[in-house]
């Protein structure tokens, strides 16, 4: 049996310049490009690889994801990233990604994700493989250990929340 890691830490980055925005730190639309491309290793823990993908023709869309941005990464800043399942069924799977600076520890930014597995023949959702759903069961196993993030679920409002 292999050891979860709880939570998964992979995926890197280096803040480019042409991430860079006026006000001399990462443009906001550059935090999704960055958090989409540090899944990678994260999809491969779960199970979702290029095998998977073509054995059951099959692969996931992002349903929705919800970023909050903590502080402020500038040029050169290196980026780590760390991800916990927080749950799914047979057809989605719904998780959440933290940024960190690399070097000084603190947290930058967070993003909220739900993906769906979509049957790449019709173009339309479909149950996950079992393998899939085998190894997500692990994961969330091990993952619920985890204390949840007050950024889950949070509701945007220009006015704060009483109590």
């Amino acid at each position: 049996m292999s050891t979860i890691d709880t939570p998964f830490r992979g995926g890197s980055a280096v803040v480019k310049p042409e991430w860079i925005d006026h006000n001399g730190h990462m443009n906001v639309g550059y935090y999704h490009v960055v958090f989409d491309a540090s899944l990678g290793p994260f999809f491969q823990f779960i199970g979702l690889n290029n095998e998977v993908r073509k054995q059951y023709g099959g692969s996931s869309f992002a349903l929705e994801s919800h970023l909050t941005y903590v502080h402020e990464v500038k040029l050169g800043d290196p980026l780590r990233f760390e991800v916990r399942l927080l749950d799914f069924d047979a057809k989605r799977f719904h998780y959440f990604m933290e940024m960190y600076h690399a070097e000084h520890g603190w947290l930058a930014a967070t993003n909220e994700c739900l993906s769906v597995w979509v049957d790449m023949s019709t173009r339309r959702t479909a149950p996950m493989p079992d393998v899939m759903q085998q190894r997500l069961t692990e994961v969330l196993a091990a993952h619920s250990s985890l204390p949840r993030p007050w950024q889950i679920g949070h509701v945007i409002s220009a006015r704060p929340r009483k109590g």
